[in-house]
């Protein structure tokens, strides 16, 4: 497969044929050997060409480029270039110039004084490349076994993971923007694609005015009735296009464009459409349930942009962003109170997922992960938002991986104040299908249920034991005895020595190596500009949906 380049405005058939990387350029290396002579901190690229050797080679991308046409630059350089971009957080066009420029890049490349780089639009071409291939974790995974033949690196022990919140590439936007926004991305897809058929077809005065500039809040009504008529003049141009895309007359693959699928989606997310007695069709913008309106769909299906489908709003505590999350995970060392780590705390894997993900079914694809690049660890550090008893139990039984994790605890009434018999005060014999209360009395009934697609076991104690009991206002307050709500075996019994272990002092100092992960994140969104996203993602984890709950 040949790969198409635009260098100076022209398309070029650019092949790759895998080659080692040269040498640094003797010239180049005694000139660094000059500058950077003493205690100078050597840069970045030139300790990376020395210590890590030809990094990424170029058989490892030869899989997404052909091997026909004139020949390109080096992939595995390109992707060295990318990285060193990204560590120093400069755009293509400031990139392309540090290889021209730079003594430290040309260094770090095998480039002669008198080479004169490439053109920027290269790299861009070089990431769509990667992506369109799925070679996107290619440089991640070559980095991390290379850290692993330097004995810097190897499965077992201890990492750590959080998360952190990503903001989008797109433009935030209201309810009324993007039906609005997602008209005008559809009419300009439509336009690009069959020009011709936008002319003959689609003759409406006042579409070029309505639409040829981006929706933007500053140009809309302030009333609240004028914005809720335009938003139904949004929802009655868009049915008329869907309408004209969809006619008998028209190319059938119109209606396959992204734009026009994207138009469909927020239609049915933000409107409803009812014929009345005469059989004329009513629009009307789909309102809150509690407040008396047809529902809007859940968050995870709800679009945000129309350039941008995968993107989320998302909420967590005093945080409301649109965008995506970022799980990382490092290793980390547990030491003594002097001591150095042998190893350095070194990151092995990085995910983003839709910002309405839950950390818990983030978890499971983090160790996938890492379980492919032989780098499970043998306990993982997580905060209160990843695991569950489930997760405890699987985890421990699939990959052996202990996780250190402060569960939830308690919420039973006695539980929460402190006061009485709480559940895990009960004595459980599962062989027997029998619990036994502090007071010595068995069980009454043990019944298999399911609660909310949870497979759970409700214990129930007879009232004629519970309302003569001495210990009565310790345990409950109801007439008709204690009852419990177990979860299985395995998982009452991991989630319960989990809440014991976490009250002890040990556990918990334990448990504060899991903070350095913080500091991680903060130096990958701040000092590479990580917080904001240069791109827009892609990935299938939750494919949009039409449909949802009304």
């Amino acid at each position: 497969m040949t790969v198409f380049l635009l260098l100076g405005g022209s398309e070029c058939v650019v092949s790759v044929r895998p080659r080692p990387w040269p040498k640094p350029d003797p010239q180049v290396a005694a000139a660094i050997q000059a500058i950077y002579r003493g205690r100078r901190e050597v840069p970045l690229a030139v300790r990376v060409r020395d210590r890590l050797g030809e990094l990424f080679p170029d058989a490892s991308f030869v899989e997404a480029f052909g091997r026909a046409g004139k020949p390109g630059w080096s992939p595995g350089r390109l992707a060295l270039v990318t990285v060193l971009q990204k560590a120093a957080s400069l755009t293509d066009r400031q990139a392309a110039d540090e290889v021209r420029e730079n003594l430290a890049w040309k260094y770090a490349l095998g480039l002669g004084l008198e080479d004169p780089g490439f053109d920027h639009s290269v790299l861009s071409e070089f990431r769509s490349r990667v992506v369109t291939h799925g070679l996107e974790e290619r440089v991640l995974d070559l980095l991390l076994e290379r850290l692993r033949t330097l004995d810097l690196l190897a499965s077992g022990g201890s990492q750590r993971t959080d998360s952190t919140h990503i903001v989008a590439a797109v433009r935030d936007l209201n309810r009324l923007e993007l039906a609005g926004e997602s008209v005008r991305a559809a009419l300009n897809a439509l336009a690009a694609a069959c020009p011709d058929w936008v002319d003959q077809v689609l003759v409406v005065d006042d579409w070029a005015s309505r639409y040829a500039d981006r929706i933007d809040t500053w140009r809309l009504p302030s009333s609240r009735a004028g914005q809720n008529e335009l938003a139904l003049h949004y929802a009655q141009d868009g049915f008329t296009l869907l309408q004209a895309v969809h006619a008998p007359g028209s190319p059938a693959w119109l209606r396959e464009l992204s734009a026009v699928q994207t138009l469909r989606c927020v239609l049915v997310q933000n409107y409803t459409r009812t014929a009345d007695r005469a059989g004329r069709l009513r629009i009307r913008r789909r309102e809150r349930a509690e407040d008396g309106g047809d529902g809007l769909p859940p968050a995870p299906s709800r679009l945000a942009s129309p350039y941008d489908t995968d993107t989320r709003w998302s909420a967590k505590r005093d945080l409301f962003w649109n965008g995506y999350k970022l799980h990382v995970s490092e290793t980390c060392h547990p030491q003594a109170d002097g001591d150095r780590p042998t190893r350095p705390n070194l990151i092995t894997n990085v995910t983003t997922t839709c910002s309405t993900l839950p950390d818990s079914r983030a978890l499971e694809a983090i160790h996938q992960a890492l379980h492919r690049r032989h780098l499970l660890p043998a306990r993982h550090y997580l905060d209160s938002g990843y695991p569950s008893a489930d997760l405890i139990v699987s985890c421990a039984r699939t990959y052996g991986i202990a996780l250190v994790t402060p569960v939830l605890l308690d919420t039973s009434r006695q539980a929460k104040a402190q006061q009485g018999f709480a559940a895990h005060d009960f004595t459980v014999d599962w062989d027997g299908s029998q619990a036994v209360c502090p007071a010595g009395k068995a069980s009454a009934t043990w019944n298999d249920v399911v609660q909310e697609g949870v497979a759970k076991t409700v214990v129930s104690f007879a009232a004629l034991d519970c309302v003569p009991c001495p210990v009565k206002q310790q345990c409950t307050s109801s007439r008709k005895g204690r009852w419990l709500s177990l979860y299985p075996r395995e998982l009452t019994e991991a989630i319960r020595t989990a809440r014991a272990q976490q009250q002890d002092g040990t556990w918990q100092r334990d448990y504060a190596l899991r903070a350095g992960v913080e500091g991680t994140v903060r130096q990958a969104t701040h000092t590479t500009g990580l917080r904001r996203a240069p791109y827009r993602f892609r990935f299938s984890a939750q494919p949009v949906s039409c449909r949802f709950a009304g």
